[in-house]
C-alpha cells in the first residue's frame, strides 16, 4: 500500500475512533445535564428548571440542555467531517479505481 493509501486508512480509522467514542459517551453526557436540571439533592446542587420563576436561571437551563447537542453534535460533525474532507481532497483517485471496478 502506498503512502496515500495508508494516508486514507489512517483517516478513515480516525474518523471512525472519534464517532464511536462521541456515541459512547452520549448517554454518560445525558444523564449529567439531566442531573444538572433536575432538583437539588444533600449530595448535588441542581438548577430546579421544573419550578423556578427567575429569569436567570430559566435562561441557565436553556444554555444547558442545548449544551449536549452543541458538544456532541459538534464532535460527531468532526468524526464525518474528516470522512468527507479525506473523499472530496484525498480520496478521488481512489474512488475513480473503485468505480471502475464496479463497471466492469
Amino acid at each position: 500500500m502506498n503512502k496515500r493509501g495508508q494516508v486514507w486508512a489512517y483517516s478513515l480509522m480516525l474518523s471512525i475512533t472519534v464517532i464511536v467514542i462521541v456515541l459512547a459517551l452520549a448517554p454518560a453526557g445525558k444523564s449529567v445535564i439531566d442531573d444538572a436540571l433536575g432538583n437539588s439533592t444533600a449530595n448535588f446542587i441542581g438548577l430546579n428548571c421544573d419550578t423556578t420563576t427567575s429569569t436567570f436561571t430559566k435562561g441557565a437551563c436553556t444554555i444547558t440542555d442545548f449544551s449536549l447537542a452543541y458538544v456532541f453534535g459538534g464532535l460527531l460533525l468532526i468524526g464525518v467531517g474528516i470522512i468527507l474532507a479525506r473523499i472530496q481532497f484525498g480520496g478521488s483517485q481512489w474512488i475513480k479505481k473503485l468505480n471502475q471496478l464496479q463497471c466492469h
